[in-house]
């Protein structure tokens, strides 16, 4: 497969190994991971995409203006506050990029300004686009700085009549000046609020706030190779840590006796409560806490626990966790991280708490970047 090519690459900078075909990407990623974590175990070869184009289902755009006062929207140059304006993207979902655009063209007809941070002026900021794979509704959030909203009918009217695979509208309003793209106020224009999507035959709610996975094609390959590396028999108490709004515990809770999931977002909490109600999935619970400190007090009550899945920020576990996790003692640690230089670094700690590591699966989820997903299987070498 040849390498591909893109206008906006120089000044986008999201897909820094463009220049390789997309075999020769993943001998990269591969080397990459071979470099920080071979010494602890077996590694396989990387699981790559069917596809390696158009695979992020969730597209953000920031709006401003040009030398020339032409609307513009896209993303924004690397270390900068210059927007790159583009109208297609080979990461981005095809349905998501072209509402963007059209969005982009509708403004000036409607008087509608992008917001300008500086003056502070005009009306929408961002817009962010979210789209089912596998159902394949829609949900459109324009994000402005102000709750009025001209024009709005007509505006939606045309919109939806560009795009009637839109499913709903929420029109979000941050009126703060901040980097974060979400404010707190939201109100729904147009649907129920709200998509849905399924991942490994389960069903999700996904609202503008919720965490839900980029690519969830890859996800699937992902989850499906944890949880089978965990060895579930169905006689297993499974502790999910880090668990987000609680995916993987769900699709692990099928194989297993019960399933315990952390998260420190109590907005993911209730995501997860809903979403396991919803899934009638009966056998898992969810605590809202921070895992380190959880870990900690679940160790000093000598919980017992089977298996341990762990999924934690890029920055790594904590050597605390770490510590509760050896004491607590899961015969298995299935370990999935985004970064393998410090999933090397907790790979060494848990090692030397008498775990060894049979098995180390990288799986490309976001194709055209440095980014590399891993699983890390852990056994502990001797019962207690």
């Amino acid at each position: 497969m040849s390498s591909l090519t893109c206008p906006y690459s120089r000044r986008c900078g999201g897909c820094q190994l463009l220049a390789m075909s997309y075999e020769e990407e993943l001998a990269h990623k591969q080397e990459l991971t071979r470099r920080h974590l071979s010494r602890f175990g077996k590694l396989l070869p990387i699981l790559g995409a069917a596809n390696p184009c158009y695979y992020r289902n969730k597209v953000e755009a920031a709006f401003g203006l040009d030398r020339s006062r032409k609307v513009i929207a896209g993303t924004y140059e690397p270390r900068s506050h210059r927007i790159v304006d583009i109208n297609s993207c080979l990461n981005e979902d095809k349905t998501a990029t072209a509402i963007i655009v059209t969005i982009k063209k509708l403004l000036p007809s409607f008087r509608l300004a992008p917001y300008d941070e500086d003056a502070r002026t005009g009306f929408l900021r961002h817009v962010l686009v979210r789209r089912g794979i596998h159902t394949g509704e829609v949900m459109v959030v324009l994000v402005t700085a102000s709750p009025v909203f001209p024009s709005r009918q007509n505006f939606l009217k045309a919109l939806l009549a560009a795009h009637p695979e839109i499913t709903t509208i929420v029109q979000n309003v941050n009126n703060r000046r901040t980097s974060v793209l979400l404010g707190d106020r939201e109100q729904t224009l147009y649907g129920p609020g709200f998509i849905r999507d399924t991942l490994c035959g389960m069903s999700f709610r996904i609202s503008p706030r919720s965490f839900y996975q980029i690519n969830p094609t890859q996800t699937e390959v992902l989850y499906r190779r944890a949880i089978k590396a965990a060895g579930l028999t169905g006689k297993e108490r499974v502790l999910d840590t880090y668990c987000g709004i609680g995916t993987i515990g769900m699709i692990a809770a099928a194989d297993a006796r019960e399933v315990i999931g952390v998260e420190q977002n109590p907005a993911a909490v209730r995501d997860a409560i809903r979403n396991a109600k919803e899934n009638g999935v009966e056998n898992i619970h969810f605590v809202a806490a921070d895992a380190t400190e959880w870990m900690q007090a679940a160790a000093a009550e000598k919980l017992s626990i089977d298996i341990l899945l762990m999924d934690p920020p890029r920055s790594g576990s904590t050597p605390e966790f770490l510590s509760a996790a050896v004491k607590m003692a899961p015969r298995r640690i299935v370990y999935i991280s985004c970064c393998p230089e410090t999933q090397a670094r907790d790979l060494a700690l848990l090692q030397k708490g008498g775990y060894r590591v049979p098995l180390l699966q990288p799986v490309d989820m976001f194709p055209h970047t440095e980014h590399i997903e891993n699983i890390a299987v852990l056994e502990r070498r001797s019962t207690r």
